[in-house]
């Protein structure tokens, strides 16, 4: 049948396609302007342990049980003092059985003059939160050269004059929901006061509550966190009860982001340095390269075996192999655009390296089921579908073990917020999660690994050999390993 034989093209022109996007991505170049539509291996985030980095994990001062509402508001301040240090790769996660916040960022390979210790201090400074009246600033210049960004702007409310930001639902003038999110703001009475006077400064066109463009339409009131300010918005009315509303376009997602960083800045505790350790990056990039050499060297060498030991159904089971590893990168990498790229590390390698020896194994499997079905004096069309049949529930016990494997050290080794770690959770709150990143990232490769030997070892491959059996060419039995009738 002609569309039976066209499968077989279509699958292996897929998956070449696939693979090439997932190396290089795909991307437009507009005189600087750079356009990332695919992302390629270049956006995989490199671990600690490859580039080296930095990690620490810090705690509450004086034994306070954080709520896990504090310790989130503590993430989201983590998050924005990174970035303000211009380190955009991090990770930042919290361990909430015990009271803990980790964070991990690395350097950029060549990066010589990084101060680690400094960086952590100021990581671990108490955030400062000031609501100023109007939105200007102004910039100071070192000796060196750097750009330090000076709020203006009266100082109306501190972070501890602030009760409690949390996500609500927008209202209109009638009081009905409008279906948008917005922050909602209860103050102390500290800040009522003070907050009031200010919302009727506003209201009245007092200009020093003009924003930076000095319009004469948008009278706001800044929020700063630190020297960054993180919203701005324009006064409406008069606020004497303490409670106001922060609306604009937000979703859930910059709702809640936005009311975390609000609460960040009243935080009731300081942070403690409890562990931190330096990785060099000299160490991991002599690994990586040890390893990518390694491993592509290996995987070429398995293709050959596989072809010269099971011919056509080893040239398709190396067609899937490449299927396999190029699916699980382009996981890493975020090539699918609904999660970012993952950090991988080493021990995410190693794992990427087992779940190929598991796509071998289940080719094996295979090839050799095809071969002793031949051998019974079947007939081609009958063998094949005989040999993927009979296979699949060796290959499947096999994996679901690894399978199981994986979710468990996800789970027990990943975020206490993440997917695997509530599903476990009846098991690991007796003894609480130990977050590790490098393990989990073994676990992510070798779960994502597993995932796509079903996908290309199991259904694309049996797509691809049955298509090409079609072709009077390739039906000689020897092609299969069998004896010519």
């Amino acid at each position: 049948m002609k569309s039976n034989k066209s499968v077989f093209f279509i699958v292996f022109i897929l998956i070449l396609a696939f693979a090439a996007s997932t190396v290089f991505g795909v991307k437009n170049q507009y005189g600087d302007l750079t356009t990332v539509y695919i992302k390629g291996l270049k956006e995989i985030r490199l671990g600690i342990d490859i580039q080296g980095g930095v990690d620490v994990t810090f705690g509450p001062e004086d034994g306070v049980d954080a709520t896990k509402e504090q310790l989130e508001a503590v993430e989201e301040v983590m998050k924005a003092r990174l970035i303000s240090l211009g380190i955009n790769d991090y990770e930042v996660y919290m361990d909430e059985s015990n009271d803990k916040v980790i964070v991990r960022f690395p350097w950029q390979t060549g990066e010589s003059e990084f101060d680690p210790e400094s960086a952590v201090k100021e990581l671990g400074e108490t955030a400062k939160l000031q609501f100023r009246a109007g939105l200007t600033y102004t910039s100071d210049v070192d000796d060196e050269g750097n750009t330090t960004i000076v709020p203006g702007g009266e100082v109306i409310l501190e972070g501890t004059d602030v009760e409690e930001a949390y996500v609500s639902l927008e209202r209109d003038d009638s009081g009905n929901q409008t279906g948008k999110y917005a922050v909602a703001l209860s103050l102390k009475d500290s800040g009522k006061d003070a907050f009031a006077a200010a919302t009727q400064a506003a209201v009245n066109q007092d200009t020093a509550y003009l924003d930076i463009n000095g319009s004469g339409s948008n009278y706001v009131i800044s929020i700063w966190m630190d020297t960054k300010c993180i919203s701005y918005p324009r006064v409406n009315s008069v606020i004497s009860d303490g409670h106001a509303s922060i609306t604009g376009d937000f979703d859930y997602d910059g709702a809640k982001a936005l009311a975390d960083k609000i609460n960040g800045g009243a935080l009731p505790f300081n942070l403690k340095t409890e562990t931190f350790k330096t990785i060099s990056p000299s160490m991991g990039n002599g690994a990586l390269q040890i390893m990518m050499i390694s491993g592509s060297i290996a995987l070429v060498l398995i293709m050959l075996y596989m072809i010269v030991l099971y011919r056509l159904p080893g040239f398709v089971a190396a067609v899937a192999l490449l299927g396999q590893v190029a699916g699980t990168l382009a996981v890493i990498s975020g090539w699918f655009g609904f999660e970012d790229s993952n950090t991988l590390t080493i021990p995410g390698i190693a794992g990427i390296i087992l779940a190929i020896g598991m796509g071998v194994d289940c080719n094996i499997i295979t090839g050799e089921r095809i071969k002793e079905e031949l051998l019974t004096g079947k007939s081609l069309e009958s063998a094949l579908k005989s040999a993927y049949k009979r296979s699949f529930t060796s290959i499947l016990d096999g994996n679901m073990t690894v399978i199981i494997v994986s979710i468990i050290l996800m789970g027990a080794f990943g975020v206490s917020s993440s997917f695997f770690a509530k599903l476990l959770s009846f098991l690991f709150r007796w003894f609480g999660v130990s977050t590790e990143g490098t393990i989990f990232s073994f676990g992510f490769t070798l779960l994502t690994g597993v995932i796509f030997n079903f996908i290309m070892g199991v259904m694309a491959s049996r797509l691809m050999l049955t298509s090409l059996s079609k072709f009077k060419c390739f039906q000689n039995r020897k092609l299969y390993g069998g004896a010519e009738k």
